[in-house]
């Protein structure tokens, strides 16, 4: 079994900054792209960010220039720094693992974390 446990989700004032940890455990024997979605109250899932094993990134458009992702692929974990946080970044951030084989010869699935609420506001 594969699980996503996210962590450093909280309250923070407009212009603060935040932190966010994804770590994936289990059997895992590799790992495509890690990312982070965000779904605010009456909205869709977003992606925020990706990136790929090789250390490509990509960003949601309202994040760039903000928001950081970076990944530590012997420890399986991607982390988000946020900063200069606006009200309209307030959602719950969901970590993603796409493409994961937990063998060699596994088919590759997808796996989501629980989410973190992620509240800005003054």
């Amino acid at each position: 079994q594969v699980q996503l446990v996210e962590s450093g989700g909280g309250l923070v004032q407009p212009g603060g900054s935040l932190s966010l940890t994804c770590a994936a455990s289990g059997s895992i024997f590799s790992i495509s792209a890690m990312g982070w979605y965000r779904q605010a109250p009456g909205k869709q899932r977003e992606l925020v960010a990706v990136i790929t094993g090789g250390g490509s990134t990509d960003y949601a458009d309202s994040v760039k220039g903000r928001f950081t992702i970076t990944r530590d692929n012997a420890k399986r974990t991607v982390y988000l720094q946020m900063n200069s946080l606006k009200p309209e970044d307030t959602a719950v951030y969901y970590c993603n693992a796409d493409n994961v084989r937990r063998f060699s010869f596994s088919r590759p699935s997808d796996y989501w974390g629980q989410g973190t609420q992620v509240t800005v506001s003054s």
